[in-house]
């Protein structure tokens, strides 16, 4: 599994794709485990847990595996299957368009609202935004499926726009729409949440008017006569509680647990053999389908022939979820209340997930070999607080190869770090270009000692801008939307400063929110000007020295001695991996 919020591509899944495609049982059993819940998510976010959606899910897959062979690229594995996906969901709208609906046919199975609400336990505002999605069209909903899933880093701007049928220019645009929609839907759930009695507020006295023939259901009539009572009314749209944007909310909420008893058979779709045959499955897919296999896999087991069956029981509690802290993410406006967290403390450990993940679990053994950690949110010292003194360390110079003149400004681009002495990594987030979950850079092929040893530049990422009205910080705000750290991840400093001793290279891993990254080599004298430059100057803070002169200090965030083929599946730990 991945650390809550990652971005994860299907590149990972190359070996396991390949020997799904050559005839492995196995690893087809442990493809469609692995993707299972985002299918499920997906399908089960754009039709709201409507009693379609095991069908459309059980469809989804068999097709995939019915035409795995014909995927000739295993790295666009999660493009395809996501298409795959919203194909099956716009399907199934124009049979039930054209199909007279039978007898119970409208009614739900599973709320999916409700369901995200229990199984995640989400609460405060979080809750809200997962129970606006009833008040969606069936459109939005498809679309917000997978707005929410890039918000949460598990797909791509262009994934997204793929699965859509549209350019990435005209997604924007609907998703913008979408998210005033959604923000509308939230109005609707915050005013009804006032208005129920024990709901903590006094109930709008003219609510109860407007709702007092109203069936319970949302729907589109409903949603236009409550938005508009909203708008001309000074309770419903009175400001009690400062509103986080949903962008902020949904990270690391991605995947909802697959529920207790949710069955996938894929040995014939519920078909004979004949059937089977006679709608175009492969007789490699069939004769892999009926060999008995038993494969157990996060919670769920494949069964032969097949059958996935979610095996916790009831009486299991779900496994809690590591929710984003007030220090690793953009903070919310000064002055205004944000999202409480469902922790009171931190998590130090970024892996925690609540479902299972489209992404293999790391084979590497993590080994201690120096420094301590650096990946325990730290609190932003008081920007008077003068930084402790900064230990010198030898210097003969270091060298930066491969990076553009212009710095590292998308994914894949690098640079190569050899010498003794230090260097700046200076950020620049970018949420006016595309918000969502920050996937951070990783260094790779450490050769020797790197150490992380201050932090300066002024500001942290999410100080509140100079000069701004609304809160807006440098990792964004509610006019342009937030860029958000994963989970218990280290807010960066505008400059933050290393000291190497032999070879490391660091990898922009841009998605999906936007940002650069501008290596330069520093020294001991530039540093320490950097950190002590406080507000009597004019900037925000002061800066943090975190070097302790020894072995023992801190070592980057993302760090491994090896060369993945991916680099950004490198574990968030700064603990040296080898």
């Amino acid at each position: 599994m991945t650390p809550e919020g990652t971005y994860v591509d299907g590149r990972q899944w190359r070996s396991i794709i390949a020997a799904a495609q050559a005839g492995d049982r196995r690893a087809l059993d442990e493809l469609v485990a692995g993707w299972l819940p985002l299918v499920y998510n997906i399908v089960g976010r754009a039709l709201n847990g409507h009693a379609d959606v095991d069908d459309v899910v059980q469809e989804t897959m068999l097709r995939a595996v019915d035409n795995l062979g014909s995927l000739r690229d295993p790295d666009s594995f999660r493009s395809w299957l996501v298409a795959i996906t919203m194909r099956q969901i716009r399907e199934r709208s124009r049979r039930r368009t054209a199909e007279p609906l039978a007898d119970g046919a409208g009614e739900q199975a599973t709320d999916f609202a409700e369901l995200t609400v229990l199984r995640l336990q989400l609460e405060g505002q979080r809750r809200e935004v997962a129970e606006a999605v009833r008040w969606l069209d069936d459109e939005d909903r498809q679309l917000l499926s997978l707005w929410w899933l890039e918000v949460a880093g598990e797909l791509t701007r262009r994934e997204l726009a793929a699965a859509a049928g549209i350019s990435r220019q005209h997604a924007a645009v609907r998703v913008q729409r979408m998210k005033q929609r959604l923000e509308t839907a939230r109005d609707i759930v915050r005013a009804l949440d006032g208005h129920h009695p024990g709901a903590g507020n006094s109930p709008c006295p003219d609510l109860g008017l407007v709702t007092a023939r109203w069936d319970g259901r949302p729907d589109s009539v409903w949603r236009k006569r409550l938005a508009r009572h909203i708008r001309g009314c000074a309770y419903c749209s009175g400001a009690r509680e400062a509103v986080v944007p949903a962008e902020r909310l949904l990270v690391g909420i991605a995947l909802v647990p697959l529920p207790v008893g949710f069955t996938l058979s894929l040995a014939l779709g519920g078909k004979t053999a004949v059937a089977a045959t006679s709608v175009g499955w492969s007789a490699k897919v069939l004769g892999l389908l009926t060999k008995p296999a038993v494969a157990v896999t996060a919670g769920a087991t494949i069964a032969a022939g097949g059958l996935y069956v979610v095996t916790r029981t009831p009486d299991d509690p779900p496994r809690a979820l590591a929710a984003p802290t007030a220090a690793s993410t953009a903070r919310p406006p000064s002055g205004r209340t944000g999202e409480p967290s469902a922790s009171p403390t931190p998590s130090a450990s970024p892996s925690a997930s609540a479902s299972p993940s489209p992404s293999p679990s790391p084979s590497k053994t993590r080994v201690q070999l120096y420094g301590t950690v650096v990946d325990a949110v730290d609190s932003a010292p008081v920007a008077s607080a003068l930084p402790a003194a900064l230990p010198r360390r030898a210097e003969k110079g270091v060298t930066a190869t491969g990076a553009p003149a212009t710095g590292l400004t998308h994914r894949g681009e690098t640079v190569t770090l050899s010498g003794q002495g230090y260097f700046r990594v200076r950020w620049q987030v970018l949420p006016q270009q595309r918000t969502g979950a920050l996937l951070m850079p990783t260094w790779t092929g450490l050769s020797g000692k790197l150490f992380h040893v201050a932090s300066g530049g002024g500001h942290r990422m999410d100080d509140v801008q100079s000069g701004s009205t609304d809160g807006t910080t440098w990792m964004g705000g509610p006019s342009v939307g937030y860029a958000v750290l994963p989970s218990g991840i280290q807010q960066m400093w505008q400059n933050e400063y290393f000291w190497i001793d032999g070879t490391v290279t660091l990898h922009q891993n841009e998605g999906p929110a936007d940002y650069n990254l501008f290596v330069q080599t520093s020294t001991w004298d530039k540093v320490t000007e950097d950190v002590r430059t406080g507000p009597a100057q004019g900037v925000i803070r002061y800066g943090l020295v975190r070097d302790n002169g020894e072995d023992t200090a801190p070592v980057p965030q993302y760090l491994t001695r090896s060369t993945p083929a991916d680099p950004a599946t490198v574990g968030p730990h700064s603990r040296v991996t080898s």
